[in-house]
C-alpha cells in the first residue's frame, strides 16, 4: 500500500497532527498522550514565539485512509547563528514502520535542500529549549512532563537512513526518600555556614523580576553547551505564563554569592502523572481532576528538575557545586515534605561531566538516554 505524505496546513491538521499518537502508541502501556490544548498552544505560529526566528513546516503520513506518521522541518536563525547556515531541524518524528519513516525524513530533506540547508540535526521539537532527542533507553517507564517518549525501533531507522548520533543526553531518577548521602549534608552544611552565600525561594509577589534574574542566569549559564539556543524575551514571557499555574516558591530556587544572583533551580511536578487517565482531552470533569490533582490538594507525588544554571564563574568550582547541592536539598525536602517520592533531573548533556558527578554523587542513577542525530545532506 502506498504511503502518502501530506502538508499540515489546517488548525483540524495540526489537531490530527498531535493525537496521531494515540494509535501509533496504541499497544504501549507507558505511553501518556500529551494535551491537545496544550500541544496547540506550542505548535500554532500566533501563539509560540519560537515562530519569529524560525519556519517551520508539519507533515503527516497516511496510508489506507490512517495516519500513520508525522513529522516537522525547521530553519531556526537562532540555531543557524550558533552552528552554521546550513543547518536545518527535524522534530516530532513518529512512525509505524520503516518505509513511512523513509518517506517522512526524505520530505523533511527535500524541504531543507529547496532552502539551501546542508545539514539535518535532530529531533529538536521544535528547540533545545522544548522536547529534545529522541529515547533510546528507558522504555520500560513513561515520560515525565516535557520529556519526549519513542519507539525502540526508531533508532535503527534513523541509523538506516544516514543519520550517525550527534550527541546523547541522560535523564537521571532520584528515590526522594532515603535522603541523601552524609556527604551532602555536610556540603549543604558548610554553605549555610558561608556568609557570602544564600539560597532563596522564589518571590511570588514579583514574579516577572525573579522570571527575568532566572533566564539571564540560564542565558549565560548554557551558553556553552552543545545545541543550546538562547531564550528570547517573548519566548521567556510565554513560558512563564504557560507553567506559573505549577510554580510554587518552596521548589523554585535562585542562589546568590555576596547578594548577586549566582544560580537558579526549578522544580516542577511531572504533569504527564496527573493527565494519564485523561487522553489528551480536556473535558469539564477532565478540568477539575486537574486543578485538583495540581493546585487544590496541595500534595505533591512526582517531580521533575526541567531548568537549572549555574553562572560560568562558579561552574568548575566548589562554590558552584556547593550551590547546586543545596538547592537539590532544599527542594527535595520541601516537596518531600508534601508527600513526593520521584524526581527526574534532566535533561543532562553525556559529557557535562561536573553535572554528572554531582547527581551520581547525591544517589542519582542515569535512567532514561536521549539522542540528537545528524546527517548532511549530497
Amino acid at each position: 500500500m502506498t504511503t502518502t505524505i501530506r502538508p499540515v496546513r489546517t488548525k483540524r491538521d495540526l489537531k490530527t497532527f498531535i493525537t496521531c499518537t494515540r494509535h501509533i502508541y496504541r499497544d504501549d502501556p507507558n505511553w501518556i498522550q500529551p494535551l491537545t490544548l496544550e500541544r496547540l498552544d506550542a505548535l500554532q505560529a500566533h501563539k509560540n514565539p519560537y515562530f519569529n526566528h524560525a519556519e517551520v513546516a508539519f507533515w503527516l503520513a497516511e496510508r489506507n485512509g490512517h495516519v500513520v506518521g508525522r513529522v516537522s522541518a525547521q530553519s531556526d536563525r537562532l540555531a543557524q547563528d550558533r552552528y552554521g547556515t546550513d543547518l536545518a531541524h527535524f522534530g516530532f518524528f513518529e512512525a509505524e514502520d520503516f518505509e513511512t519513516a523513509r518517506a517522512l525524513m526524505e520530505t523533511a530533506e527535500a524541504w531543507a535542500r529547496q532552502r539551501g540547508l546542508t545539514r539535518v540535526q535532530g529531533p529538536w521539537s521544535l528547540s533545545a529549549n522544548e522536547q529534545a532527542g529522541l529515547l533510546v533507553d528507558g522504555f520500560n517507564t513513561p515520560p515525565v512532563f516535557m520529556m519526549p517518549h519513542g519507539r525502540p525501533d526508531y533508532d535503527g531507522w534513523l541509523k538506516d537512513l544516514g543519520y550517525g548520533e550527534a550527541r546523547d543526553m541522560l535523564a537521571y531518577e532520584l528515590d526522594l526518600h532515603p535522603g541523601f548521602p552524609e556527604k551532602t549534608h555536610r556540603i549543604v552544611k558548610l554553605a549555610r555556614r558561608n556568609k557570602r552565600l544564600n539560597v532563596r525561594e522564589l518571590d511570588m509577589k514579583h514574579f516577572d523580576r525573579d522570571l527575568a534574574l532566572i533566564m539571564d542566569i540560564f542565558n549565560e549559564a548554557w551558553s556553552d553547551n552543545w545545541g543550546y539556543v538562547p531564550f528570547t524575551e517573548e519566548e521567556a514571557a510565554h513560558a512563564a505564563k504557560a507553567l506559573k499555574p505549577i510554580v510554587k516558591p518552596y521548589r523554585t530556587m535562585i542562589a546568590e554569592v555576596d547578594g548577586e544572583p549566582a544560580a537558579f533551580m526549578v522544580t516542577i511536578p511531572d504533569v504527564n502523572h496527573k493527565i494519564r487517565d485523561l487522553n489528551g482531552k480536556l473535558t469539564p470533569i477532565g478540568l477539575a481532576k486537574l486543578l485538583w490533582r495540581l493546585i487544590l490538594s496541595g500534595r505533591e507525588d512526582r517531580m521533575r528538575v526541567p531548568l537549572m544554571g549555574v553562572r560560568k564563574a562558579y561552574q568548575r568550582g566548589p562554590i558552584g557545586a556547593a550551590l547546586a547541592i543545596w538547592m537539590i536539598s532544599d527542594s527535595r525536602d520541601n516537596v518531600v515534605d508534601r508527600g513526593a517520592t520521584f524526581g527526574e533531573l534532566g535533561w543532562i548533556l553525556e559529557d557535562n561531566d561536573g553535572m554528572n558527578k554531582i547527581l551520581t554523587d547525591i544517589g542519582c542513577k542515569p535512567y532514561k538516554t536521549y539522542r540528537v542525530y545528524e546527517k548532511g545532506l549530497a
